[in-house]
């Protein structure tokens, strides 16, 4: 059975007579299902941000669920009115729980407490503080005496649920542990860790009793056998592994996967073992045999959680395809489809304290979102083409904007209301950055110019001219003396931001400059380019100090990490690589973006990145770990990636054409569908990039001029003209 929803399924749940589930969506409801016929029972609405957790009560007859909006709801089965708002969370709520009477809510937040709320008045019972960082995993203990947390701080708590009291600390985990849960006699805790080991803990003493280690990735997911005899861990490493919980020897190695296992479960029996990945399929196993049973497959996305049923005869899986799907576990036949719940991002970049990010889309507007809770905090709008640069000023109160508009505009970031709007480009502008003191900005442009302006008044300062193509990117040293731009004439320039005299061309990359960025001392220039390389230089000397080859399509954008330490760049092959500068070694491979990833950037202190990509999302992650933390999505652009492109041709004013382009197949065709041009995937770009000349044919010459283009379904300026 596949259950298709309208954004991501975050978390599913059964109730516990197995007749219905319950999800948690990015498109903010909450939703039953009827687990036989596949239909809609109830929608929840209430909450304003995504769902990220859901659980039945012991009787099936409440929901509750916690969000991104900060708050915990709680839901009539039955009726789906909503019973309690609960509020006081400051951050995103992860995971929520019943206690086993029903009486009592557990909820663990980004705000690092974890709060006991009374469910029949909604009261807050006890808010108990100590976790350091983000709460991501609450338990009840099966006697609702006890509340088990894992955290960010890399720490689990065991707390008493009467008096709020910290019980136990249990310390010796590396990383952030991910998942916790209590043996079913209560008497042992499982703990699941970024740092690649399972640990088993005595909840009375809170000794550690076993760590279990062989995990080569962070582990996601734990959960104990309904003995307790057993324990079973998925891990970013692609494997599910089955672990006697007595002796802590690895019993069964579950592999097949192809991509990393999110979540984990054992059927009621003990005998099976289910698991979801990122590699779109649930996969049913024997846990004695270690055999594979049944491989679920239906899913178009990662696989985010499993579950079996409380009678184990069904499988429900949640899966970023915004689908949930239950499934026929002796079979694996997919049971039920149930539906019901409901552009690109150019360029992003971390506020200098690290608790905002800015983005710049096709969409035409610049964002202002909340890191810590991914909410949108200001929407700027004033732009009438595609947001191409952000940044923030030095002191976080000011953004700069650069656009297909041919404007460079400045806003108050804490208003949203526009500053100063800076004209004197004749083409696109492509990157914008501020200097150091915040008192200028500079911008490059598709007119081949690199400008500084006054940012006070918004005066032209200098005009910087040597590049003999468009200037894609261009940012300040950090002494604020010179300035760096990359061009699609294939060179790296520096100039002298005060005389604008061209101190040095760095010459090297075989195509196209993306981007370019200096380390924090000023030393050394990094870039990427279409040539699907990335070059560190010397910035006095001009040498180049090492060549990062490993991409397999252009280098979009590169950055510097705070220490300069590392390098980081964002690729069309949809990924983010971390490489060490002076060794040039591969340090770390973030995937998860399903477009080209066009603008990365690392937090102040270095510990997280953010990318934003042609999928029209942007990631925060654990620069360390790699894995996603957060995905802040903006609306829906007109005229998606899946639809075709209407190119608009002019032959004479009375003779319209209309062309289509599909990206996918690279053909272009007629409005009648024949098939008319094919282009490689490497001429792709010359379809969506403004200004490019298409030869059609060549007797007569015949051309395709893209003069400029209106993000959504159709092109504005397209002619076709024999020359």
């Amino acid at each position: 059975m596949t259950i298709q929803t309208s954004g991501q399924v975050n978390d599913i749940a059964f109730s516990p007579d197995g007749k219905q589930v319950v999800s948690g969506s990015d498109d903010q409801s909450v939703c039953i299902w009827d687990a036989l016929t596949g239909g809609l029972v109830k929608e929840l609405k209430g909450h304003t941000d995504s769902v990220q957790s859901v659980a039945f009560s012991s009787d099936g007859k409440q929901v509750v669920s916690g969000s991104g909006d900060e708050s915990v709801c709680i839901w009539d089965a039955l009726t789906g009115d909503l019973v309690k708002e609960l509020k006081g969370h400051i951050g995103w709520v992860w995971s929520v729980a019943f206690s086993p009477d029903g009486k009592q809510v557990v909820s663990g937040s980004d705000d690092q407490s974890v709060r006991i709320w009374d469910a029949l008045t909604g009261d807050l019972v006890k808010e108990l503080k100590g976790h350091t960082d983000w709460v991501w995993s609450v338990a009840f203990s099966p006697d609702g005496k006890q509340v088990v947390s894992g955290s960010n701080d890399h720490s689990v708590r065991i707390w008493d649920a009467l008096t709020g009291d910290l019980v136990k600390e249990l310390k010796g985990h590396t990383g952030l542990v991910q998942s916790v849960a209590f043996s079913p006699d209560g008497k042992q805790v499982v703990s699941g860790s970024h740092d690649q080991s399972v640990r088993i803990w005595d909840a009375l003493t809170g000794d550690l009793v076993k760590e279990l280690k062989g995990h080569t990735g962070s582990v996601l997911s734990v959960a104990f056998s309904p003995d307790g005899k057993q324990v079973v861990s998925g891990s970013h490493d692609q494997s599910v592994r089955i672990w006697d919980a007595l002796t802590g020897d690895l019993v069964k190695e579950l592999r097949g996967h192809t991509d990393r296992v999110r979540s984990v479960a054992l059927s009621p029996d003990g005998k099976q073992v289910v698991s979801g990945s990122d590699d779109q399929s649930v996969r049913i196993w024997d846990a004695l045999t270690e055999d594979l049973v049944k491989e679920l497959k239906g899913h178009t996305d990662w696989v985010w959680s499993v579950a079996f049923s409380p009678d184990g005869k069904q499988v429900v899986s949640g899966s970023n395809d915004q689908s949930v799907c239950i499934w026929d576990a002796l079979t694996g036949d997919l049971v039920k489809e149930l539906k019901g719940h409901t552009s690109s991002v150019q360029s992003v970049a971390f506020s200098p304290d690290g608790k905002q990010v800015v983005s710049g889309s096709n969409d035409q507007s610049v964002c202002i979102w909340d890191a810590l809770t991914g909410d949108l905090v200001k929407e700027l709008k004033g732009h009438t083409s595609s947001v191409q640069s952000v940044a923030f000023s030095p002191d976080g109160k000011q953004v700069v904007s650069g656009s297909g508009d041919q404007s460079v505009c400045i806003w108050d970031a804490l208003t949203g209301d526009l500053v100063k709007g800076l004209k004197g480009h004749t083409g696109w502008v492509w990157s914008v950055a501020f200097s150091p003191d915040g008192k200028q900005v500079v911008s490059g442009s598709h007119d081949q110019s690199v400008h500084i302006w006054d940012a006070l008044t918004g005066d032209l300062v200098k005009e910087l001219k040597g590049h003999t193509g468009w200037v894609r990117s261009v940012t300040f040293s950090p002494d604020g003396k010179h300035v760096v731009s990359g061009s699609n004439d294939q060179s790296v320039h520096i100039w002298d931001a005060l005389t604008g005299d061209l101190v040095k061309e760095l010459k090297g990359h075989k195509s196209s400059v993306q981007s370019v960025a200096f380390s924090p001392d000023g030393k050394q220039v990094v870039s990427g380019s279409g040539d699907q390389s990335v070059h560190i230089w010397d910035a006095l000397t001009g040498d180049l100090v090492k060549e990062l080859k490993g991409h397999t399509s252009s280098v979009r954008s590169v950055a510097f990490s705070p220490d300069g330490k590392e390098v980081m760049s964002g690729s069309s092959d949809q990924s983010v690589r971390i490489w060490d500068a002076l060794t040039g070694d591969l340090v770390k491979g973030l995937k998860g973006h399903t477009s080209s990833v066009e603008s990365v950037a690392l937090s102040p202190d270095g510990k997280q990145v953010v990318s934003g990509s042609n999928d029209q999302s942007m990631h925060i992650s654990d620069a360390l770990a790699g894995d996603l933390i957060k995905e802040l999505k903006e609306r829906s652009l007109q005229g998606g990636s899946d639809k075709p492109l209407i190119l608009k041709t002019i032959e004479s004013a009375s003779d319209v054409h209309l062309w289509s382009f599909n990206h996918y197949t690279g053909w272009i065709s007629s409005q009648s569908g024949h098939l008319l041009l094919w282009l490689p995937e490497h001429m792709h770009s010359a379809v969506y990039t403004p200004n490019t000349r298409l030869i059609i044919s060549s007797q007569p010459p015949t051309y395709v001029l893209f003069d400029y283009r209106y993000i959504g379904t159709s092109w504005v300026k397209i002619f076709l003209s024999n020359v």
